[in-house]
């Protein structure tokens, strides 16, 4: 199992606009330093399958392969904007699977085009995508979210965004299943004191030493969280990396690439 990350910004993304600290300005002149949508896709024999769909240029990354599935974490407009073009296309149509949501987004409930919404996924059903199996797991926020446990053999992946904490269940769960590789939200500096929707770094960390997982990622990254990150004098748990767009990882059995 190939995961790789597409976006691993806010819904402000890196650069946000009208900033002028010193992230949002070094991602104006170095394409590296950007952030976009909170994305990620899988590949697995020769499947490629997404998780949200962010990116307003959705329609020409999909273009060179397919999609086989859309899972959707939540129907927030940074997770499913892509859609609005890629649903006029042409040809097979791409299974869609989400969250009960009666509101969705309501656009494309009423106009799918080639998108084929299926029967909202239920918390901790799997849903099987031979040879990809997703277990969704409810979250924290202000939409019904899923999160989504993958599982291709031996490996696993849980990507939890975006969440404030983690429900009683969900971490329970998570603790029995034992992930090999844990992508979690974490939207905000260490000095928010009152998070909404999203984790603040010192949560995010206390979420990870409690799940004790060999290696975890830090995603839907703020640019303010950016600019704590870049202090040279601050240093993450060895086991906690932030992600990056376009940064893989690959999982074979036990064995973890990054890359």
């Amino acid at each position: 199992m190939r995961f790789r990350f597409v976006g691993t910004g806010d819904s402000a993304q890196i650069p946000c606009f009208g900033c002028d600290c010193r992230i949002c300005t070094r991602a104006r002149v170095i394409a590296s330093a950007r952030r976009g949508p909170c994305s990620a896709e899988i590949e697995v024999e020769g499947q490629r399958y997404l998780i949200d769909a962010g990116q307003m240029d959705l329609a020409t990354r999909c273009e060179h392969q397919r999609p086989s599935a859309i899972l959707l974490t939540h129907y927030h407009a940074d997770h499913v904007q892509g859609l609005l073009h890629l649903r006029w296309g042409c040809g097979a149509s791409i299974p869609v699977y989400g969250p009960k949501d009666s509101q969705g987004c309501a656009d494309l409930y009423r106009n799918p085009g080639i998108l084929d919404f299926r029967v909202p996924l239920k918390p901790f059903r799997p849903l099987h995508l031979s040879p990809l199996t997703v277990t969704p797991v409810p979250l924290n926020h202000s939409k019904p979210t899923l999160g989504y446990c993958l599982e291709v053999g031996e490996s696993r992946l849980a990507y939890l965004t975006d969440t404030c904490g983690l429900p009683g269940a969900t971490e329970r769960f998570l603790r029995e299943w034992r992930p090999d590789v844990v992508v979690l939200d974490c939207g905000y500096p260490s000095h928010v004191i009152d998070p909404r929707n999203h984790n603040t770094l010192d949560l995010a960390l206390q979420i990870i030493e409690r799940l004790s997982v060999p290696m975890a990622y830090l995603t839907h990254i703020g640019h303010e969280l950016d600019c704590e990150l870049a202090d040279e004098a601050f240093h993450l748990p060895a086991n906690v990396r932030v992600a990056r767009d376009g940064e893989e990882v690959s999982l074979a059995g036990q064995k973890l690439r990054t890359g």
